[in-house]
């Protein structure tokens, strides 16, 4: 559906935008990984997310407790767009650190 897939990827320019500072560099980027599959992956340069908050940002609700007032949403964005990403039998995944920024990836079929 390219509506969602559409909607899923303003959303990790949009967090991706938000957290990097002035000065900051936002990648994004798509390579097949498989004969059938691609995989889209959204870089920052920004703070970076710790290691405790990495299995919870996917959780409804959640705002780590680093991010300030400014920046902090709903908490509904990754959620959603984990769920929507699953609908298409695909997966949305994080590496990130403290300090190196953070890289989202979407992994779907490519049919």
């Amino acid at each position: 559906d390219e509506g969602k897939l559409h909607q899923v990827l303003t959303n990790l320019v949009h967090n991706a935008l938000k957290f990097t500072p002035s000065g900051g560099r936002v990648d994004v980027g798509a390579v097949v990984t498989e004969p059938e599959k691609i995989q889209i992956s959204v870089r920052d340069t920004g703070p970076g997310i710790p290691a405790s908050d990495l299995p919870k940002i996917f959780d409804r609700f959640y705002s780590g407790p680093s991010v300030s007032p400014d920046t902090r949403g709903a908490g509904l964005g990754l959620a959603i767009s984990k769920s929507l990403i699953a609908l298409h039998g695909g997966s949305l995944s994080v590496s990130s650190a403290p300090g190196h920024g953070s890289t989202f990836f979407v992994d779907l079929p490519a049919t």
